[in-house]
């Protein structure tokens, strides 16, 4: 799923109109003349409110532009394969533009070592299934979402344990 979540959007939307209203406050100190029809901000004075605030609306808005443009370019977005016929595990995921955009992992079955469950409850929960392979390397598998129901975790990992052929560790 990668980037293009419904809370990436949420908090996207959220810090561009807030960071729009912070900076609009801190111009309407500025020029005393009133950029927000909710409030009067020309009352504010500009050193040091209104700097303060602008400062803040600028900094809102670019976090926006850089969830808009996550969102935009899917980073975290991919798949992976599991190709029985050649043998081979292919892990793709994109990454921010650039040389590297594309990251590919592409593995022997004989490379995997194991599929590793780990699984920590509390106030933030974290349910994942890790292909851990020969090098010492563990290579999540499971979306970043919201946490999966533990049946269906152990169904994934039993599912993919038995189709590589390899143990299955953590539960």
């Amino acid at each position: 799923m990668g980037s293009r979540r419904f809370s990436n959007y949420f908090w996207a939307l959220a810090t561009f109109f807030g960071g729009l209203g912070f900076l609009l406050a801190g111009i309407s100190s500025y020029l005393k003349v009133n950029l927000l029809p909710f409030t009067n901000s020309t009352e504010l004075i500009f050193i040091p409110q209104g700097i303060v605030l602008s400062f803040y609306g600028i900094v809102g808005f670019m976090l926006s532009i850089f969830l808009w443009l996550t969102i935009l370019w899917n980073v975290g977005g991919g798949y992976n394969k599991y190709d029985q016929d050649a043998n081979k595990i292919t892990i793709f995921r994109f990454g921010f533009p650039g040389e590297n955009r594309e990251i590919i992992l592409e593995y022997k079955f004989q490379e995997i070592k194991s599929i590793q469950i780990e699984i920590k409850e509390g106030l933030n929960p974290k349910r994942e299934i890790f292909l851990q392979t020969i090098y010492q390397e563990k290579i999540p598998l499971v979306p970043v979402d919201q946490p999966l129901l533990l049946s269906q975790l152990e169904e994934q990992a039993i599912d993919l344990a038995k189709f590589l052929d390899i143990p299955l560790e953590g539960i």
